[in-house]
Formats: structure tokens, C-alpha cells, sequence
């Protein structure tokens, strides 16, 4: 079998870019495609060698079906397919979602406190991996901070195998067989990206962390975009690692 040669990028928006994903392609010579769906971009026609990479987005897994994101229907669908066919898929935040709803499974508004009240999780926070994970084992020695940017929580599907949690959420980071994983968290970001976020998605972060929201977020971003880097790219070093793999091996 082929290793991974070309990267196809599901994006559903301009600021939701595949950012370090795009930086591991150009750094090994890998072609890679960006199909705009939210701009009306056809979806891509599939051949041995390529990887599927589903991007983030404000619109969610109980939009599909609306006249506003007519295309996400077709969007699960066609991952629906590419699961049955085994193909390498890696989705980020909605993509995990949709990953998951491809799956059979759903998501719910994430809500916290006590009696528990919707509030989306938004900032730098820890991720813990399951005991019985031993893929991703030596990444998470060292506590390992990643961004959460998200109003709602996954509901795995009965085939999915759970790797990853944060506090608040438990469904950060799945895998369903062998050739796809749903990270709910944003591993991609630099730093230009995350501050485009802050400025432009400023009543998400009121939602989430009130009025001194977007200054607490330019601070923690200044504290862990750069401390992370290495570590984030070492896992996604390993998500290509993991999935080159598995094909290598069908």
C-alpha cells in the first residue's frame, strides 16, 4: 500500500485554516488541498494514498439539515463513506463531531457547575489520557495543555475508543477503528490564529469567559502557543505515524 501522499482539507471557514497540519505537509513534501465547503467546493473524489482532514467551524452536528449549511449533510455523508472505506481521516473540533455522528453517534450542549448550566470551554486546559492508551503514552507524560474552543460535547458512538479527556469534557480525543481519530481540541493553532479567533469570535468568548475574556485569552495564548509547539507537533507526527501505518499493514 501507498503511504500518505496528498492531504484533503474539508475547511468551513477562512479563519478555521488547517495551520500546523499545513506546515507538517510542506515540511515532507506532501501535496495538499484545501476544498472550501462553506464557498460551495465540491467534495473531493478519493483515491489510495490520501488523507482526510476534517476542519473546525461555529456550525454543529444539529445544523445538518439546515438551508444555511445545506452542504454539511453531504459533508457526514461523505464521511460516512470514507469510513467504510477504510480511508485515513483525522477530525478537529466539528470535525470530530461530524466523525463521530458518521459513526452513529451525536453531540449535546456541553454544560458545567452545579446545577449544570450550558457553558461552552474555551481556553488553555489539560487533557488526560485513558490509562489503557499506550499509542500516545510518551506525549502525555508531561502534562500536555492544548486549546479547547467548543460549545458542545460528543457523544461517541459504541464503536469509538475513547483516548483522551479534559476536566470538563470527556470526549477530547477518539479514535473509531483504525483509520480515523476525533480530536475535539485544536492541536493546529499558531498563534497568529488563535489571536484572529479572539478578536473576530468575541461574543463566543463572552459566552464562555465573560467580559475580560479576550485579554485573559491573549495572556494564556503568550503563555502556551510556544511552550506547546513541539509537543503539538510531535502529535501530529504520530497521528501520520499511527495512520501510515495501519495502511501499510491492510
Amino acid at each position: 500500500m501507498k503511504g500518505i501522499q496528498r492531504i484533503l482539507v474539508l475547511q468551513h471557514l477562512e479563519i478555521e485554516g488547517p495551520g500546523l497540519f499545513k506546515q507538517f505537509a510542506e515540511e515532507r513534501d506532501l501535496k495538499i488541498e484545501i476544498i472550501r465547503l462553506d464557498k460551495k467546493d465540491n467534495l473531493p473524489k478519493t483515491k489510495e494514498g490520501d488523507l482526510i482532514l476534517i476542519m473546525g467551524g461555529p456550525m454543529g452536528v444539529k445544523d445538518i439539515g439546515s438551508d444555511k449549511y445545506s452542504w454539511l449533510k453531504l459533508e457526514r455523508d461523505f464521511i460516512r463513506r470514507e469510513l467504510e472505506n477504510k480511508r485515513p481521516i483525522i477530525g478537529v473540533c466539528l470535525g470530530a463531531q461530524l466523525i463521530a455522528s458518521a459513526a452513529g453517534g451525536d453531540v449535546e450542549i456541553l454544560k458545567y457547575g452545579y446545577p449544570p448550566q450550558e457553558l461552552p470551554e474555551i481556553g488553555w486546559s489539560q487533557i488526560f489520557i485513558d490509562k489503557s492508551s499506550s499509542d500516545f503514552k510518551a506525549i502525555f507524560e508531561d502534562p500536555f495543555y492544548v486549546l479547547h474552543w467548543h460549545g458542545d460535547r460528543i457523544l461517541l458512538p459504541n464503536k469509538a475508543v475513547l483516548i483522551a479527556s479534559s476536566a470538563r469534557c470527556k470526549e477530547q480525543f477518539f479514535r473509531i477503528g483504525d483509520y480515523a481519530y476525533g480530536l475535539q481540541f485544536h492541536i493546529e493553532t499558531t498563534e497568529a490564529m488563535i489571536n484572529k479567533w479572539i478578536k473576530e469570535d468575541k461574543e463566543f468568548v463572552f459566552k464562555g469567559l465573560g467580559s475580560n475574556g479576550q485579554e485573559f485569552l491573549r495572556e494564556e495564548n503568550k503563555k502556551y502557543s510556544d511552550k506547546t509547539l513541539l509537543k503539538r507537533k510531535l502529535f501530529i507526527n504520530k497521528l501520520f505515524e499511527l495512520l501510515e501505518h495501519k495502511k501499510e499493514n491492510f
